[in-house]
């Protein structure tokens, strides 16, 4: 919804239908290859790259039990393909917004399977599978990255940045659309057909994150499992609401208008910042993270314009930059005592560096030194795969539409029709009325009515 209404109307059909394309390409993608990459552990295993488990080999229903689980050592389940397909799916999506109105239907689907079976999965098993060689929460039989390790708890950095900079390597790649920007470089403004969707769209988000965040605990029995599950709740709600009215009153202070677009943004980047501490800042920190996010999206907005990249809706500024800013910011607040609880950590050891946390908090430099290191990584891996791929694609003429169909837009010039159909009871009529027809539309034909009868105005 919401990648439908900020986009004009005769695409809408095409993004929709990319939608729905996501998760059924990345479905099987992740299937065949990409949860064996991201969480397979083989006879020898590696901090790089998951080996086990394509196409969920090992899991059936001789082998499976919901106390032990299945798979190779790993105590996972079927719950647990499930649950990663949708993070890899919504990592597949975000490029969408970023490439829209101009890619080729081709492309997208290419580009689709290579995310959600190779490049997603590979920064997953580096920050969130017990080998990884970046993750916290790596296993004891490894050494962590500076004796610390990256925290990401639901994805700013794994889920988010992964799709945002795929969607930047697009945007770079295709170039702007027809008409963005005008012969001195200054940007003409396209705005999409219908805030109503941008809305419906937004709402939707809000409510999926509690799922996408709190759900990230994967358990709510006894006490500590479930005060983080509450607390992620509640600073997701808090970040995503700091950066709504960050981003609205920005646009307001700017343009003298309540933006309701903007709102809509800068709740969604408070939503991407907050992601990968959820669980270990305070609810203040949570506010901050958000409020200071939705200057980063702004900021990034803005020098995207000047180096006339088009990216219609803002998904590398909200994604990557937004959920690169939340990865950091874990390494400035990360409380300990919330680190000790999600992780089973033990807080009574003394020093501070018994436990990484956040450098404000006087847990020294280790943990945001891992933050950095884990957004350097992502950024270099996910940059220049989905680069490599779109100027593949490029050279053998699959990734841009013609400028045609570009003109005419993707729904009449590939997909067949529109996504509105307005000769249906709003427009003309579908075809001419007969003569009889046009005698009982006439005026004459039409019913008197009395003066204490309901008009056609009052009904």
């Amino acid at each position: 919804m919401l990648c439908a209404g900020a986009i004009r109307s005769k695409n809408t059909m095409n993004i929709l239908l990319q939608t729905v394309m996501d998760a059924a390409v990345s479905a099987i993608a992740f299937y065949l290859l990409g949860y064996g990459f991201a969480y397979g552990v083989g006879p020898h295993p590696n901090g790089f790259i998951g080996n086990a488990l394509f196409g969920l080999s090992r899991w059936t229903s001789n082998n499976y039990s919901p106390e032990k689980g299945v798979g190779i050592d790993s105590g996972e389940g079927w719950q647990s393909w499930f649950f990663q397909w949708a993070f890899a799916a919504t990592a597949t999506t975000i490029p969408a917004g970023a490439v829209a109105e101009r890619l080729n239907f081709n492309a997208y689907l290419i580009y689709s399977f290579f995310i959600s079976a190779f490049v997603y999965p590979v920064v997953a098993h580096w920050v969130w599978s017990a080998e990884g060689w970046l993750g916290y929460g790596r296993s004891t039989a490894y050494s962590r990255l500076f004796g610390s390790g990256m925290i990401d708890f639901a994805g700013s950095g794994v889920v988010h940045m992964t799709g945002g900079l795929a969607g930047l390597a697009g945007c770079v790649l295709l170039g702007p659309r027809m008409g963005r920007f005008d012969s001195t470089g200054k940007p003409i403004e396209m705005p999409g057909h219908s805030a109503t969707l941008v809305v419906l769209g937004t709402v939707l988000l809000w409510f999926g994150w509690y799922g996408f965040n709190p759900g990230s605990q994967l358990i709510i029995n006894y006490v500590p499992n479930a005060a983080v599950v509450g607390r992620a709740a509640a600073t997701t709600t808090l970040s995503g609401a700091a950066g709504c009215l960050s981003c609205l009153l920005t646009a307001f202070m700017r343009h003298r208008a309540w933006d309701l677009v903007a709102g809509c943004n800068g709740a969604l980047v408070g939503f991407v910042a907050v992601t990968a501490g959820a669980h270990v800042l305070e609810p203040w920190a949570a506010i901050l993270v958000g409020f200071t996010g939705a200057w980063v999206f702004d900021a990034v907005c803005a020098l995207f314009l000047k180096l006339r990249i088009d990216d219609p809706l803002s998904a590398a500024p909200m994604h990557a930059f937004g959920g690169a800013w939340g990865v950091i910011f874990v390494g400035l607040l990360a409380k300990r005592d919330y680190v000790c609880q999600s992780y089973g950590k033990d807080c009574t050891v003394p020093g501070p560096g018994a436990v990484p946390h956040g450098l404000f908090y006087g847990g020294g430099g280790r943990l945001l030194a891992s933050q950095v290191i884990g957004v350097i990584t992502i950024f270099a891996w996910v940059y220049g795969l989905m680069t490599g791929l779109f100027a593949l694609l490029r050279a053998v003429k699959l990734l841009r539409i013609s400028p045609e169909d570009e003109h005419a837009g993707l729904d009449v010039s590939k997909h067949g029709g529109s996504a509105y159909n307005y000769d249906h009871g709003l427009g003309k009529p579908a075809k001419a009325p007969t003569p009889l027809e046009e005698k009982d539309l006439s005026p004459a034909s039409a019913p008197v009515t009395s003066s204490n009868s309901p008009s056609a105005g009052s009904v």
